[in-house]
């Protein structure tokens, strides 16, 4: 309860000034400036170091945050292409007529239920799935390169793949049925790797910014001892103590924070930029656009990097709460 009312009480208005540099707080409107009596100087509090610090925390953890997240939202959109269609493929081997065979399997696979579109792939368009790795060559034309039908399902009523397997089976011979059920199990797998690898950095970058928030709390404390004694002295209570030195962990976890987001939005800005500079091939360039997609944030990727900076200065504010508490207590 006292936490929720030091928050209550805090001097929102104020806040700010307390984010902005001294100059420019400076020519703010009254209602909007730090208290004048602050009784823990700002310069021993907020050093530079613990500044670009905290912001290169908070860089890592967005660029952790975003990758995820796009990850996710591109694996997402693969999944649902995946689990909209089935592919039928036919082996060339031992068929006299192949295109004959595309043609009777095509009629027979649109009378299914459940099936909304057939699309019989030509020889060139079979090749052409084997450019990223073959390149383009006239030598794929002399090679028994499986012919592939690409059928659309129904989602919201998919048919019964096992009777549409049977059936194929017992009315045609070297054709498969591929579900793409593997690949979505796959494709699940590596989503949920990346995000749990995603959690174990944004725990570190966490841990590492308690540790320095801890380090930097103590450092002031100590630096600012006779201050505490005195205030001790006339009756102040350690929460107004607490606050003096939340207020300042708190401008400065923000002000890192943005600086770190912004440097992470620009990032992902550039970044389909870069894929395309750093591609190292045509595969390569396939293969990473498959995994992030278009490299693009969208705007609740942008809002996630804003609820990073907020989670931030939570923690900066709350680390040295705890840690001033903890100090106090070793001096009564």
């Amino acid at each position: 309860m006292s936490f929720l009312s030091d928050i209550k009480d805090y001097p929102w208005t104020s806040l700010l000034a307390g984010i902005l540099p001294a100059r420019i707080a400076a020519r703010l409107p009254e209602r909007f400036q730090a208290p004048s009596s602050q009784i823990v100087p700002p310069a021993s509090v907020a050093g530079r170091a613990l500044t670009v610090v905290i912001a290169i925390m908070t860089f890592l953890a967005c660029l952790t945050a975003g990758g995820v997240y796009m990850v996710h939202q591109s694996a997402s959109a693969w999944v649902d292409d995946i689990a909209s269609e089935i592919t039928i493929e036919l082996n060339p081997l031992n068929t006299t007529d192949v295109e004959k065979k595309m043609t009777l399997v095509a009629l027979f696979l649109a009378k299914q239920p459940g099936v909304t579109r057939v699309k019989p792939m030509s020889a060139d368009d079979s090749a052409k799935l084997l450019e990223p790795w073959l390149g383009s060559t006239a030598a794929l034309s002399a090679l028994p390169v499986p012919r592939l039908i690409a059928v659309e399902i129904d989602r919201s009523n998919p048919p019964d793949m096992k009777v549409i397997e049977n059936a194929l089976n017992q009315n045609f011979e070297g054709v498969t049925l591929d579900d793409h059920r593997r690949w979505q199990s796959e494709i699940k797998t590596i989503t949920r790797s990346t995000a749990l690898g995603g959690i174990v950095v944004l725990g570190l970058v966490a841990a590492a910014t308690i540790a320095v928030i801890i380090s930097a709390t103590r450092s002031a404390m100590a630096t600012n001892r006779g201050i505490i004694e005195v205030l001790h002295f006339v009756g102040a209570n350690d929460r107004f103590i607490s606050s003096e030195f939340e207020r300042h962990f708190l401008g400065l976890g923000v002000r890192a924070g943005l600086v770190g987001a912004l440097a992470a939005a620009v990032t992902f800005l550039l970044l389909p930029f870069l894929l395309h500079l750093l591609g190292g091939g045509a595969v390569t360039e396939a293969e990473t656009r498959r995994l992030l997609g278009t490299g693009e944030l969208d705007i609740w990727g942008y809002l996630l990097l804003v609820v990073i900076v907020v989670v931030v200065a939570a923690l900066c504010t709350i680390t040295s709460r705890l840690g001033v508490f903890r100090v106090l207590k070793s001096y009564a």
